[in-house]
């Protein structure tokens, strides 16, 4: 059996800083200080000493169908990892002395209680008019943001690329959407909801999980004001809509894909002329733009196509054949791939169609350098926000929280 080894950090081929992540993501839920399922704990080197050896490179290489494969769950690691694994374990597994391993900060402090306690403050206020677009100005604070009526109707959902299809007819809901994409005089209060909110004493805003503070300043220099905001991870979206409901009293989330794309499509051709319409890699100065600056759509919404795409409820799966409702998702299992539409100011415009779907991916993470990476940001996706839409019929507290607690992270 190998024990760990204390060589100087240094000197490792494998840096501890590329192993840790792979031994919190991959190993930690099972054997962390808590749980230590098996009795193997590997949170400390002293806990982890006589369990990493060359039985664990065997066992991250077995057949994932094969007994005492790890980790368990037929998902095996990428041969990229089991061979860092390999290695360092070959080098006497480095590891600095006191670095002590821990799963992180659970990404929802809520649960469905909480969902049920801002169900009812949305019931208790009133519903603006049907087919009525409105202005939300957000409690406390001087942004606001205008929502428009998608009206009730049937559309053909899908395109001609592989993901796109099958193309099948779906019946919508009416809904509202906000007008432009969400921008950073709004997100901003809710990055920093700690800070602004302290006064504010409301359990049940309170109760809703915030960002820790971001490491870089998240503008990246573009501009706020204004400006759509961007590199949130679709489980900072979704909390950001839970968040506003709480302070508004008003249902809010993310669209479906389906949502999204009838929407986009607004009972209309797509427009020829787009750069009338959008900004995209051709037509912006090496960054995004302000909203509202293109002309909008049928319906009256601007920059569906381009400055940033926007994150969807789905994950990222094969349409179901068998989908009949806008409504309908497919809830996300696992932290990649989530479906984001539109595109954004980095994309070329042969990606700007209402049926095209992209899928976010781990590199959107890559200059994190936080250990694990962080569940609210994607720093290298800088062409990715959101908008939300607000049904007409609001959901029941299973639903609601459904909703709010899809793409929970944990890296």
């Amino acid at each position: 059996m190998l024990h760990l080894a204390l060589p100087l950090l240094a000197l490792s081929a494998v840096p501890f800083p590329q192993i840790e992540p792979i031994l919190v993501r991959a190993c930690l839920p099972c054997h962390d200080e808590a749980k230590g399922a098996g009795g193997v704990r590997l949170h400390t080197r002293a806990a982890a000493a006589k369990n990493l050896n060359a039985g664990l490179t065997r066992m991250i290489n077995l057949d994932p169908n094969q007994p005492g494969a790890m980790p368990p769950g037929g998902q095996p690691l990428p041969a990229a990892e089991r061979a860092l694994i390999g290695a360092w374990i070959a080098e006497g597994a480095p590891w600095p002395g006191d670095r002590v391993l821990k799963l992180p900060e659970k990404a929802g402090k809520d649960d469905q209680s909480l969902t049920a306690l801002i169900r009812r403050k949305i019931m208790s206020a009133p519903m603006p008019p049907a087919a009525k677009p409105y202005r939300q100005t957000i409690p406390g604070a001087d942004a606001a943001f205008e929502m428009l009526p998608i009206p009730a109707g049937k559309f053909t959902m899908g395109g001609t690329e592989k993901d796109e299809l099958p193309t099948r007819e779906l019946k919508v809901e009416a809904f509202w959407m906000q007008k432009h994409e969400v921008t950073w005089d709004e997100y901003r209060l809710f990055m920093f909801a700690n800070d602004t909110e302290k006064a504010a004493k409301d359990p049940i805003v309170d109760g809703v999980s915030r960002p820790t503070k971001p490491y870089v300043e998240m503008s990246f220099g573009m501009g706020l004001n204004g400006f759509p905001a961007i590199s949130m991870t679709q489980h900072a979206a979704n909390k950001y809509a839970q968040w506003l409901s709480a302070k508004t009293g008003h249902f809010y989330r993310l669209p479906t894909e389906a949502e999204w794309e009838y929407a986009c499509r607004a009972g209309a051709p797509e427009p020829t002329a787009l750069k009338d319409y959008a900004w995209f890699s051709s037509n912006t100065d090496g960054k995004y733009e302000l909203v509202g600056k293109k002309l909008p759509n049928a319906w009256g919404l601007h920059d569906m196509l381009g400055n940033v795409m926007e994150w969807t409820l789905d994950g990222y799966a094969p349409y179901a054949p068998s989908q009949t409702s806008a409504s309908e998702w497919a809830p996300s299992k696992g932290t990649y791939p989530q479906v984001a539409r539109g595109g954004g100011w980095t994309d070329t415009a042969k990606k700007l169609r209402c049926a095209a779907r992209t899928a976010s991916d781990p590199s959107w993470k890559m200059q994190d350098p936080q250990i694990p990476k962080s569940i609210w940001y994607m720093t290298d996706a800088q062409s990715l926000g959101f908008r939300l839409v607000r049904p007409v019929n609001v959901p029941s507290v299973t639903l609601m929280h459904r909703a709010w607690n899809n793409g929970v992270e944990v890296e």
